[in-house]
């Protein structure tokens, strides 16, 4: 039986209190901003945003950013800190890319930081991704390392305890990603459900479509 999808929208007002989250959203653009070249004209979505950790670091840098999430509550958090920063060149948009849809339009770089483990078909969203890269385009993944399942407190919603590195870059090359690379983008030091201390990686996997 697969388990019930989260519901973040419960979540949004408190996510960003958790001082991990936090981190491993700096942790995971300083590796994006190392790994992919990114320009004063780059047009770009952070999918799975949630309240736009990952989106706004990445804002400065880019001509514009969409942040796309299932979760309503999650972009209304997005939009207030938006309306507060008069940020004009970031915008949200509700979107699930596990129904039968797919982007309107395409994108200069796509990122997904800590989504895929809470998508039932991983390979199908990267595919959806992938088709919403510009040629020349970079897709930017990040997520847990394959784990024993204790790195969430509770596992509603998580259907996969992390990925392997090889199944991730046998996708990417399987949908025409090219100078795929992979790193460790960050290292997460937390209690277990048992309140053993427990060490999870974070990978970074990028890729560009060819030209």
């Amino acid at each position: 039986m697969q388990p019930e999808k989260r519901d973040f929208d419960k979540e949004a007002q408190k996510w960003d209190e958790n001082p991990g989250r936090v981190k491993l959203a700096n942790d995971v653009y300083a590796a994006i901003i190392k790994a992919v070249n990114i320009s004063p004209e780059t047009d770009a979505l952070d999918y799975g945003c949630g309240t736009g950790l990952l989106t706004l670091l990445l804002q400065p840098h880019v001509l514009h950013i969409v942040g796309m999430d299932r979760s309503q509550g999650m972009l209304d958090m997005l939009n207030q800190k938006i309306h507060q920063l008069s940020l004009p060149n970031v915008a949200t948009k509700f979107l699930d890319l596990e129904k039968d849809v797919r982007l309107e339009r395409r994108y200069n770089l796509i990122t997904c930081s800590m989504t895929l483990h809470h998508a039932e078909n991983p390979a199908y969203l990267i595919e959806k991704l992938y088709e919403g890269l510009l040629p020349g385009g970079y897709l930017c993944i990040a997520d847990l390392d394959s784990e024993d399942g204790a790195f969430h407190s509770s596992n509603e919603g998580v259907f996969h305890f992390g990925f392997k590195r090889s199944v991730m870059a046998y996708i990417f090359d399987k949908i025409g990603l090219v100078d795929v690379n992979l790193t460790t983008a960050a290292q997460v030091t937390k209690r277990d459900a048992t309140s053993q201390i427990k060490t999870f990686s974070i990978f970074l996997i990028t890729g560009k479509r060819p030209l």
